[in-house]
């Protein structure tokens, strides 16, 4: 059975954070492993706290993972303190983790901010070049590059932007476009993949960025190539929002159940 590795805060709620990560693992038929970075107050209509988990427990947990059952692929989320990044950059380096999905999470689909201004910096100098692919919301990617994106060519500007800083893989994803929601996978000017995507009419996708990040890394493990693990990450998300599981008074969860 391959093995993944999520490295991310908790959801209380179920929605996001690891427990949509060790889900989407799951139901990949895939052997789930978590080193939690933070616990959050949280459910489907915003973020009312988080208790950030020590430095070096954050470090504690990384060494019981990868000198017991070393896993196939590791998937980034939240890590919202410069002194946590920094820790998991050293042991990724350490015991030379492979297929490393980096979900630069900085704002939650409640709007809310999960990170500060100098654990960003760390973020972009530690951790970013490290990464197979770091997968980016338009928010997310305009906070990384100072680039406003509404069209699909300031998409791609921003991509270019994000590809001079690491040596893997640009997804953005673009569900916050007006006109579409179209997805750019960039890895160079001939390298170049654009997922169109029906914008599905639903609002509860509270934690899409984890489970399409967990379900690259899935794919990444099975021993795809980077388009090809995008493209099955992406059907899988879009049966999951498509299948309109309506649980909570905000942003509700997908159906992590989808069959895939």
């Amino acid at each position: 059975m391959k093995s993944v590795l999520t490295i991310a805060g908790s959801d209380c709620s179920g929605g996001a954070g690891i427990q949509a990560d060790i889900k989407t693992i799951t139901v990949h038929k895939m052997y789930a492993m978590s080193a939690i970075t933070a616990l959050t107050a949280q459910n489907t209509t915003g973020v009312y706290g988080v208790l950030e988990a020590t430095q070096e427990f954050v470090g504690q947990q990384l060494d019981c993972i990868f000198t017991d059952i070393f896993p196939d692929a590791v998937k980034i989320g939240m890590l919202s303190d410069s002194g946590i990044i920094e820790v998991v950059a050293a042991k990724l380096q350490e015991y030379g983790a492979r297929n490393i999905v980096l979900d630069p999470v900085m704002i939650a689909t409640s709007g809310s901010y999960l990170i500060n201004k100098e654990a960003i910096a760390t973020l972009q100098s530690k951790l970013l070049p490290l990464a197979d692919i770091i997968t980016p919301n338009i928010p997310e990617a305009e906070s990384l590059t100072g680039i406003k994106i509404t069209t699909r060519e300031q998409m791609l500007r921003a991509a270019r932007q994000l590809k001079e800083k690491i040596p893997g893989y640009v997804l953005i994803k673009g569900g916050h476009l007006p006109d579409a929601a179209d997805d750019l996978l960039y890895y160079s000017d001939d390298d170049t993949v654009w997922f169109k995507s029906e914008r599905i009419g639903n609002p509860n996708t509270h934690g899409t960025g984890c489970t399409l990040s967990s379900a690259i890394a899935c794919n990444l493990a099975a021993g795809h190539n980077m388009a090809s693990a995008v493209e099955k990450a992406k059907a899988y998300i879009t049966g999951a929002i498509k299948a309109n599981l309506n649980l909570g008074k905000g942003h509700g969860p997908l159906n992590h159940c989808f069959s895939i």
